[in-house]
């Protein structure tokens, strides 16, 4: 490593900050917060070294401004034995494209309405296709905030860290040491909450719903003691698990039961085990679409919702139940999340919808042609173009991922115009306004330096991500 390069980077900043004595120093604060933007873009389009830099320095920068990784652990177990009401339903954001913009639109928004319980995250699979490591990820949304003025805990998100189960079946423990290590480089990136998801080692095929969720149970524990294991001392990541794969049969109140007192006979003694459950309730990632390229409606189970979020609330003492793949659902639905006592729900498609709508034609041309040579084969015959397309254009942000950082000004302007007035809407409907206190109330939020060796190791080769869920 060179210190020629901290400083070349820092020049960028205006004076606004400064590499001396191996340590950042903050020196002008509004140069910095203006010019964050030419730092997180090197944490994301460049390579090596510099990219490296570039994010433990985005890193530092955030932790001298207020901007502090943080694990919602607390707010949840402090819902769980209701100090906090269960009135609210928390956004879980998986911002897959223009991450650094996206989270910009989302701080505005969380500062006009007081709004402090809200999740950037992102998924192994989409780890995969839109090319953004864990530190990478954790460098646009703590730069969103700096550039944004924003202080207090920024909950950022490991979702769905699933086992694949082909590859499972094949080699367990290799599959198991590749969860471990994506958790080990996410927990060094500042993502103080894990999703593990297990799910899809159920088995349906055993006779009762006790032993088809044991294998389930007991990985979703192992997965917890290993989290534990490696959490920063001062912090309890959050830790969620889940019983049924999204875009299966719903879930039930028998297999909630069966698969956490399975668990926590799998956890060690006096360990924090899981804040949340994730279950399945009708939806399925992406949505469904139609040949004519729009998308399915959904009937969503939510008195099955309730009931399992009671269960998970009052008899457990998590924070209640999860709702993955939600972002197609209607308007009319997100206000019935609250009203079901859902604690979390996980929105991502919606967005990149957005982005796709808006893309100049051009480029989306273009991204569109790079599907049909690289994803040919996952052509169905029965697809008409339009289904092919929205079912596989995820795949081309992270190969378009230069140009989607270059558009033009007023592209980008009307993207994150779209954006703010959905998160807008959104936050109001998931009632999240004045969830700050809350925040400030329960959640521990210390400042903790990050390894420089953990930005500088060995790049992480892009795994295939076709089998696993978003």
């Amino acid at each position: 490593m060179t210190e020629k390069t901290p400083q070349e980077l820092l020049t960028k900043l205006d004076g606004g900050a400064a590499w001396i004595n191996d340590k950042i120093e903050i020196q002008d604060e509004p140069s910095v917060r203006r010019h964050i933007s030419i730092l997180v873009a090197a944490a994301a389009l460049e390579e090596g070294e510099k990219a490296a830099w570039a994010r433990y320095l985005v890193r530092l920068i955030a932790l001298e401004l207020g901007a502090i990784p943080a694990s919602i652990h607390e707010l949840y177990m402090a819902r769980g034995r209701g100090a906090v009401p269960p009135s609210f339903t928390v956004p879980a954001m998986n911002l897959r494209a223009l991450s650094f913009d996206a989270a910009r639109a989302v701080f505005r928004i969380a500062q006009k309405i007081k709004a402090g319980a809200f999740v950037f995250e992102i998924a192994r699979s989409e780890i995969g296709y839109t090319m953004q490591r864990p530190a990478e990820y954790a460098a646009n949304i703590l730069g969103a905030a700096i550039a944004e003025g924003y202080q207090g805990p920024v909950f950022i998100q490991g979702d769905h860290f699933q086992v694949s189960a082909t590859r499972y079946q094949q080699d367990p423990d290799t599959e198991l040491d590749t969860v471990r290590a994506l958790i080990r480089e996410a927990l060094e990136a500042g993502f103080f909450n894990i999703d593990v998801d297990t799910s899809t080692l159920v088995d349906l095929s055993k006779s009762t719903v006790s032993e088809q969720q044991q294998l389930n149970a007991s990985l979703s524990a192992m997965f917890t003691h290993y989290i534990r294991k490696h959490e920063p001392d001062g912090l309890y990541v959050s830790v969620g698990g889940e019983i049924g794969e999204v875009g299966g049969r719903n879930s039930t109140e028998e297999e909630l039961r069966a698969y956490v007192e399975a668990y926590q006979s799998y956890l060690p003694p006096k360990l924090d085990g899981l804040s949340k459950i994730s279950v399945q309730t009708g939806t399925s990632h992406g949505g469904t679409v139609l040949a004519d390229g729009s998308v399915a409606d959904v009937a969503v189970d939510f008195e099955a919702m309730l009931t399992l979020s009671r269960v998970a609330r009052l008899d457990y003492g998590t924070a209640g139940a999860v709702q993955h793949g939600a972002s197609t659902l209607p308007e009319s639905a997100f206000g019935k999340f609250v009203k079901a006592e859902a604690c979390e729900v996980h929105l991502a498609t919606n967005f990149q919808n957005m982005l796709f709508d808006r893309l100049p034609d051009a480029l989306r041309a273009e991204m569109y042609d790079y599907l049909d040579e690289k994803h040919g084969a996952d052509r169905k015959a029965d697809y008409s173009d339009e289904q092919f397309y929205y079912k596989t254009r995820k795949n081309a942000i992270g190969p378009f991922k230069a140009q989607l950082w270059g558009l033009p000004d007023d592209v980008k302007g009307e993207i994150c115009s779209a954006w703010e007035a959905q998160f807008s809407q959104l936050f109001e409907l998931l009632a999240i306004a004045d969830t700050r206190k809350y925040v400030d109330e329960f959640v521990k939020a210390p400042k903790i330096t990050p390894a420089r060796s953990a930005y500088f190791g060995e790049d992480v080769e892009q795994e295939e991500v076709g089998d696993l869920a978003d």
